[in-house]
């Protein structure tokens, strides 16, 4: 059924069958303006800006997902249910949990270990750990190794809490689970794409690092993910 409750596009091909998803509605709507080319805005639900054009000739559609599972998993569903997209390439911002992984590294995401239900819930199998495509993120890989932009593979922590009681518990998470960094949507976006038999990876550029303390402002994790955002591109 369309439109979604979350999605008021009115036609399946208002989106392209690739979609890049930021995280931040406003970086998608850079992120649009600034690649692509004969733009149309497919969404604005909730400021849920999603916008379709060209880039370098191919049909691609740019499009937020929102913070967290819950939401970037309502998104992804209903792009994948309702409109027919058949691959998800999420970029967005994490935290480095380790010392050798350092402000504005490039990851791509190999697994992604969650606290949460979600997989359970959506595929029915019992397990915490979510992994992309293998052959999207092997795409990716080449890409940007074709690209000269160095990219690190990892698995990662997809959390349900941004403030957590106990700071430190990252460093129990990386010690057992062996996550090198924290984000909060790529369990719902590779959980989805197994439950409709599509395809999606996630690519990450590092915001701040719990071992250094070193931040980055919203300002710049606007404007400065650019070697993320062109190797999400020449990919899709």
């Amino acid at each position: 059924m369309i439109p979604t409750p979350h999605i008021e596009a009115k036609n399946k091909g208002d989106f392209a069958k690739t979609v890049i998803m930021p995280g931040d509605p406003l970086r998608a709507k850079l992120i649009a303006e600034t690649y692509l080319k004969d733009i149309k805005q497919v969404n604005s639900v909730r400021n849920m800006l999603g916008f379709t054009g060209t880039y370098k000739g191919k049909k691609l559609t740019i499009m937020a997902h929102g913070m967290g599972i819950p939401s970037a998993g309502i998104y992804t569903a209903e792009l994948f249910n309702n409109y027919d997209v058949d691959q998800i390439i999420r970029i967005g911002s994490c935290g480095s949990y380790v010392p050798e992984i350092k402000v504005y590294d490039v990851l791509l995401v190999t697994e992604s270990y969650c606290e949460s239900d979600y997989i359970e819930i959506v595929t029915g199998e019992k397990t915490r750990v979510a992994t992309p495509d293998a052959n999207l993120t092997a795409h990716i890989a080449k890409t940007a190794d074709s690209l000269s932009l160095p990219v690190t593979q990892a698995k990662v922590h997809c959390t349900d809490v941004f403030y957590r009681k106990n700071f430190d518990d990252y460093i129990k998470i990386h010690s057992e689970h062996g996550c090198k960094a924290v984000e909060m949507e790529t369990v719902a976006i590779f959980a989805n794409a197994k439950a409709y038999g599509k395809k999606a990876a996630c690519l990450l550029t590092v915001s701040d690092s719990l071992v250094t303390k070193e931040v980055t402002s919203s300002q710049e994790r606007q404007n400065s993910f650019t070697k993320m955002i062109e190797i999400a591109l020449a990919s899709a």
